[in-house]
């Protein structure tokens, strides 16, 4: 039986590209805002394209924060990719604008500090021993296009939480690449972009739903 998959669809750029990868999973994939189609589905999507405002302002909108955390607290699959990523921390900084994000990790986006901004091409990433995201892809190369990161991960770790797998990568300085973190997982590249590691990729989470 193939998987349900839902892309939250909240306004965000094109997202035609993460579905069509997504079906090539062999994942059954609805674009949609429905919040009943969200809820039940296998698994859910939030992508993100642009300002990180202009992102929470479209989920806002659909109410996506309290969609998010239902699905969490009942252990069902999440991933976020792109600005869909850095929404699941607690702030974004940009252009002067302090916009509080999903609070799903502390945490907070910010400019990179590189020479050459954005970061937009393929760039490797050090994904951690376990990951199951990575699986088989380890060593490849992921598509970013990005000017903002996660640069310091801030969760300290408790006894009676499994630490999250954190990936790293570097522009500048290091970043945020993804994170694993029970139900929740997330990507600063575009893994729908990112050819037959991308591709992999989402096989190794459409397969885990």
């Amino acid at each position: 039986m193939s998987k349900r998959v839902v892309v939250l669809d909240y306004g965000s750029g094109n997202v035609r590209s993460a579905v069509r990868a997504l079906e090539r999973t062999g994942a059954r994939v609805e674009l949609t805002a429905d919040r009943t189609a969200a809820r039940e589905a296998d698994g859910l999507v939030v992508p993100g394209v642009g300002a990180f405002a202009a992102c929470m302002a479209g989920l806002d909108a659909v109410r996506a924060h309290e969609l998010v955390g239902r699905r969490l607290a009942g252990g069902r699959p999440v991933l976020g990719i792109c600005v869909g990523m850095q929404v699941m921390f607690a702030r974004g900084v940009e252009h002067g604008q302090d916009t509080e994000g999903f609070g799903e990790w502390p945490g907070t986006v910010e400019k990179l500090e590189a020479p050459v901004l954005p970061h937009m091409g393929w760039n490797t990433v050090e994904a951690p021993q376990g990951s199951a995201l990575f699986a088989g892809v380890e060593g490849e190369r992921f598509y970013f296009v990005h000017s903002y990161g996660v640069r310091r991960w801030e969760l300290e770790p408790s006894e009676r939480l499994r630490a999250p797998l954190v990936t790293w990568a570097e522009h500048g300085d290091r970043f945020v690449a993804a994170v694993e973190n029970g139900p929740l997982a997330a990507t600063q590249f575009h893994p729908e972009k990112s050819g037959d590691a991308g591709a992999q990729l989402l096989r190794n989470w459409v397969a885990a739903l």
